[in-house]
């Protein structure tokens, strides 16, 4: 496409000499803004597609695909319900869990916790939360013991088989009035899933004890449904409404969590827009450094015109020297956003030791450490959207050296 003359001028206008010292200024702070435009938005996108892709997991490995509740408030009869989900192809574990929350308090040290009855068996299908016990053995989740987040038991100043007293605010009755239920536990065992909400919050608790604790005898009040794919879970959530009467709720992660997942789409939506205004701008300087070359360069351009340089060739030299600016900055700033996305936590630790300073709340974003998921459709994305950005820009400036006639180019010489 590109002579090799339209090459060798074109590459001798981008170096710098004295006169076009302040030029090649311009296009490299070009460059920069391509690539650090570029980079940006390799990270950003990056990092949402981590918080997007770790919390559903989390979300679903912790919580479950599909929750059923009853608007009575409890489900009797779960056996036979849980049977019937079980049959439903897609369905690869029915969790029967009783749930409530409660004031946990040791060591004179108080917090609010959310627990969950559940089975030892069906604990031990939970893998984010069995392959993540951190202290303690699932095995002693039987009797009074309980399973405590770590980062729970850390405000509590708890300790493995410490005493855990819970209360409920849905009491007994007395002769004086409603008093809050309250028990004392023992910490049989500590887990941490690095998802701040839950490990601060959740105490699982055998459910026997459970519905004892919450006097639901023989009753659940929730069902969690793991699924062989959870983003079919739509088609699942109709299957089990049609073996349920009107009484119960199917609802599945997607819906539970509707208005957390619209938010990061929207973020990202945003960041994305106003990050490539950064490009946008580099190319607008892209323009006018070509400008001011071909301005600097009109003497030059005339005497390629009388030696036979046609309009076309001049054309492709200026457009050459614009292309290069863009890709040059293009793939120098996906170099650097892979480089940044993919050792993200470890630039994290060092910038919170420089300053001392929590650059990443797990309290703020839920999670513990920083995700980064790198998709190759965003990078190529990001790479097509810098370069056509880039060589969109150097064509006015290119077809204005082009329209040069020689004798307007030498008149004053």
């Amino acid at each position: 496409m590109f002579s090799s003359f339209e090459r060798t001028i074109a590459f001798r206008y981008l170096r710098s000499g004295k006169k076009e010292g302040i030029i090649s200024v311009i296009a490299g702070f070009s460059l920069l803004g391509v690539a650090l435009g570029v980079a940006a938005l390799i990270v950003v996108m990056a990092v949402m597609n981590g918080f997007h892709k770790e919390i559903s997991a989390k979300m679903t490995g912790f919580n479950g695909d599909i929750e059923v509740t009853n608007l009575l408030g409890s489900i009797t009869d779960y056996d036979s319900i849980v049977a019937k989900i079980k049959a439903i192809e897609e369905v690869t574990v029915v969790t029967p869990l009783v749930k409530g929350e409660v004031m946990a308090t040791a060591r004179n040290f108080s917090s609010g916790a959310l627990v969950k009855g559940i089975k030892l068996e069906d604990l031990k299908d939970r893998a984010l939360i069995a392959g993540n016990i951190i202290e303690g053995n699932i095995d002693n989740f039987i009797g009074s013991n309980v399973l405590v987040g770590k980062l729970l038991a850390d405000n509590l100043r708890l300790y493995l088989d410490e005493p855990i007293t819970l209360i409920s605010p849905s009491g007994n009755n007395t002769v004086i009035g409603m008093v809050p239920r309250l028990k004392i536990f023992t910490a049989g065992s500590f887990f941490k899933t690095d998802m701040y909400l839950y490990d601060n919050t959740t105490i699982f608790m055998p459910l026997p004890m459970a519905q004892i604790y919450f006097k639901m005898k023989d009753k659940v009040n929730l069902i969690e449904i793991m699924l062989t794919d959870p983003n079919k879970s739509e088609l699942v959530v109709s299957k089990i409404a049609a073996i349920l009467t009107e009484d119960f709720r199917v609802n599945d992660w997607k819906t539970l969590n509707a208005s957390y997942f619209n938010v990061l789409k929207t973020e990202r939506v945003v960041m994305f827009s106003i990050l490539t205004l950064i490009i946008l701008v580099a190319a607008f300087n892209i323009i006018s450094s070509l400008i001011m070359l071909v301005k600097d360069k009109t003497k030059d351009i005339a005497i390629l015109r009388t030696m036979g340089a046609t309009r076309n060739s001049i054309l492709r030299i200026f457009f050459l020297c614009g292309s290069v600016i863009g890709l040059s900055g293009t793939f120098l700033g996906i170099a650097l956003g892979l480089t940044f996305a993919l050792n993200i936590e470890r630039i994290k630790k060092f910038l919170e030791t420089v300053t001392s300073a929590t650059i990443f709340d797990p309290l703020v974003y839920y999670l513990s450490a920083l995700p980064a998921d790198v998709e190759f459709y965003d990078v190529a994305s990001i790479g097509l959207l810098a370069t056509c950005l880039s060589l969109l820009a150097t064509i006015y400036p290119a077809r204005k050296a082009a329209k040069t006639e020689p004798v307007e180019g030498l008149r004053y010489e």
